[in-house]
């Protein structure tokens, strides 16, 4: 299936990188603003360089969106009204009025279009994913070292939409409430931001995200009835601590320790940390489209999972003054 690329940046090299690792994908080629760094990822990696993004994406069949999230529309526009399948990396677009446009233009045009919330593909987290029923508490902390080329957009829509985006797929109810701050340090939008989602049915969520630390962090932790899950998302790591009943032992995993329980007999604690597969998330993900086209199947981070992060991203930003 021919594939093209929109914009090679930093993570548009990875992209190009993960496709050409890809048997069931052609690179046919990329298309760059920047024409002179253009010139240099060409001959690096054997491919064309396009001078114009209207004719790669009419050479191709999937379009790869990987620039600045403002360009993001224009080129999801192109490529879907000309029947192209499109993958789209987060923030899906800059606004909820654009993202609504897309979604009616991608069910009129018939074709699919995931978004790139790679951290759904983290091994960490699908290591754990089944262990994580009916969260009530979720806490996360998403820190990283300044870094300029993040800046376009504030920190709820670079950081913290990752974990909004894997919240909302765990908690099977609206939401009720939103509250958060956040300041802005060293760029024009918030740097760092704190935001506490309420849900009808209990839950909450604590995010908290953050470009000016001066270590990376990459945690979502989970607390539900009898367990406690942690998600290390940079190391990839996991941990699951469950409170289960000691006739439960054809349940337990192996490897896993058991705490008796003082004044609780007939009950302990199981700490166990599963298996983490060794996978590229990226890769993972332009696969999962991939499937998704020729199996005629719903990607797994739909155009509308990238409305409701987006639009989560939005309320709390208007909920932050600055």
């Amino acid at each position: 299936m021919k594939i093209g690329v929109l914009g090679v940046g930093h993570l548009g090299k990875i992209h190009l990188r993960c496709i050409q690792g890809i048997e069931a994908y052609e690179l046919v080629g990329f298309f760059d603003t920047d024409r002179e760094t253009g010139e240099k990822i060409s001959k690096e990696f054997g491919i064309k360089q396009y001078d114009r993004y209207v004719d790669l994406i009419d050479d191709v069949e999937v379009v790869s969106i990987v620039t600045p999230t403002s360009s993001h529309f224009e080129y999801a526009r192109a490529a879907i009204t000309r029947r192209r399948h499109v993958f789209i990396e987060k923030p899906l677009v800059n606004s909820i009025h654009e993202a609504s446009e897309l979604i009616k233009l991608a069910e009129e045009a018939g074709v699919k279009v995931q978004v790139g919330h790679v951290q759904r593909f983290n091994p960490a987290f699908l290591a754990v994913r089944d262990y994580v029923q009916d969260p009530k508490f979720m806490e996360a902390h998403r820190l990283s070292q300044f870094n300029p080329r993040g800046v376009d957009v504030p920190v709820v829509y670079d950081l913290m939409i990752h974990d909004i985006d894997i919240v909302l797929g765990l908690v099977n109810a609206p939401i009720k409430r939103i509250s958060a701050s956040g300041v802005p340090v060293i760029s024009n939008t918030p740097d760092i931001a704190n935001a506490r989602l309420e849900f009808d049915n209990g839950a909450v969520a604590n995010l908290t995200a953050s470009r000016i630390s001066l270590k990376k962090m990459r945690k979502l932790r989970f607390f539900q009835k009898d367990a406690y899950i942690l998600v290390d998302f940079l190391d990839k790591k996991a941990q699951v601590i469950q409170l289960m009943d000691n006739n439960q032992k054809q349940d337990l995993q192996p490897g896993a320790m058991v705490i008796p329980l003082q004044g609780m007999e007939d009950r302990s604690i199981h700490l166990y940390e599963p298996r983490v597969e060794e996978i590229n998330a990226i890769q993972t993900e332009l696969k999962g489209l991939y499937d998704a086209i020729v199996n005629d199947t719903t990607p797994i981070v739909t155009i509308n999972d990238g409305y409701n992060a987006l639009f989560v991203a939005q309320e709390i930003m208007d909920k932050i003054e600055y």
